[in-house]
């Protein structure tokens, strides 16, 4: 169910679905649910960062251009006569360059670019299994609502029949007016049911849309099989739990080397830095603008950049020994991680089990309780049973679909829990 389909969600012109089965609903919240999105796009945004960082291995070659009109000329007296130095009109233009050859910055930023990107990727892989989680839970949800509809349909239409039966009878005098009176109280009652199932249904129905990133205002119906949902009831755990194939680890383990990098990246704080520089500088002077760049005077260096730190009052040995903390902390959160995904293993199993149980046992109560309901309403119209036990057969036969239906969309959802926290489901 959670293999990626290689073929998109048939999705007309309008953004909506034509055939809205669970696959082709995973696969819409997958391209269109804004969570999604919100990671691909940070994805782009990392990406772009890394090459910025990147970008500083690349000689930096930079243009300046300047004119000076100077007012008053720079006076000095020198030998009793006031001598002016300069003229009135000076331009510059200047070519700089300078490449990194050693730069702590540049290196962390080569060292980690792979981890960043491949942390950028486990987000958005987060985002997308808690999308689908969420969807086929709120489909499931949907469907289970939607039996108790079909279910409360059904027994509004017996109870009508048996209203019909009930006052035949009270009006030929073969019974008394309570059991047309009991007819009526369970068909309104029935109604009411039916009403308020129908009024979920719209809630459940706008939160399903509202995960995947469904237009408002358009809707769709489900299509299912629910003999190939009976079939999937069934879960084969041959594995316990390995807490590396769960997003969440993996993602705290890339968070762990990226730290790795940061305490290296503190420790390079007592290396130098060098780096290569030159520039070639075209001057121009003269006290005429018009004649200002008829004459040039170049002149051009290269050289090379040693900075080394001596002494910054402790400030590097400090950075160095938070990173180290900061390291510590995060082994803890993967031990605390590796104890929370036991323990929601754990409950996750224990619910499947529960609410399998739940559904055998269910779904051999609806055979019963359809034969018991049969078998009574005949005798009642035979004049055998009293209305009672057909009232009482006919609540508990809704009550029993209606539990058959629930346990069974509710063991599909616990089975998404408990391959979840197995990391089964991956994106």
């Amino acid at each position: 169910m959670f293999i990626p389909l290689v073929g998109n969600a048939q999705i007309n012109e309008e953004n909506t679905l034509e055939s809205a089965t669970l696959d082709n609903i995973i696969q819409y919240a997958l391209d269109h649910q804004p969570k999604v999105q919100q990671a691909q796009i940070d994805e782009e945004i990392t990406e772009q960062a890394i090459k910025g960082k990147l970008a500083d291995w690349y000689p930096q070659i930079n243009f300046n251009y300047n004119y000076q009109r100077n007012i008053d000329l720079q006076s000095s007296v020198i030998g009793g006569q006031v001598i002016r130095f300069g003229v009135n009109n000076t331009s510059s233009a200047q070519f700089t360059a300078t490449q990194n050859i050693f730069n702590k910055d540049a290196l962390l930023a080569s060292k980690t670019a792979s981890k960043v990107r491949m942390q950028a990727s486990q987000n958005t892989s987060r985002s997308k299994i808690d999308v689908v989680v969420d969807v086929t839970k709120a489909v499931y949800d949907v469907l289970a609502t939607t039996e108790q509809i079909k279910v409360s349909e059904e027994s509004i239409l017996r109870l009508q029949q048996s209203l019909q039966d009930a006052h035949n009878r009270y009006v030929s005098g073969v019974s008394d007016k309570t059991d047309y009176q009991r007819a009526t109280i369970l068909v309104r009652n029935a109604e009411a049911t039916l009403k308020s199932n129908s009024e979920s249904l719209i809630y459940k129905k706008e939160y399903l849309k509202a995960l995947m990133g469904y237009p408002q205002g358009q809707d769709f119906s489900l299509e299912y099989d629910q003999e190939l949902m009976e079939s999937q009831v069934t879960l084969e755990v041959k594995e316990q739990v390995n807490h590396s194939n769960h997003i969440d680890y993996q993602i705290i383990q890339t968070q762990r080397e990226l730290q790795e990098a940061n305490l290296k990246y503190s420790q390079w704080a007592f290396l130098p830095s060098v780096n290569l520089f030159g520039a070639y500088n075209l001057n121009y002077q003269n006290n005429k603008f018009n004649d200002l760049y008829g004459t040039r005077y170049p002149y051009s260096y290269v050289g090379a950049t040693l900075s080394i730190p001596l002494f910054q009052g402790g400030r590097r040995l400090a950075k160095v020994q938070e990173e180290k903390w900061v390291s510590s902390r995060l082994d803890l959160s993967l031990t605390n991680l590796e104890n929370n995904l036991n323990t929601a293993y754990a409950r996750a199993m224990a619910s499947y089990k529960s609410n399998l149980a739940m559904y055998l046992a269910h779904k051999e109560n609806v055979e019963l309780a359809q034969e018991v309901y049969d078998i009574i309403q005949l005798q009642y119209t035979n004049g055998v049973k009293s209305y009672l036990d057909v009232t009482t057969s006919e609540s508990e036969l809704r009550t029993t679909r209606i539990n058959y239906f629930n346990a069974l969309y509710l063991v599909l959802a616990s089975k998404v829990d408990v391959q979840n926290a197995l990391g089964q489901i991956n994106y």
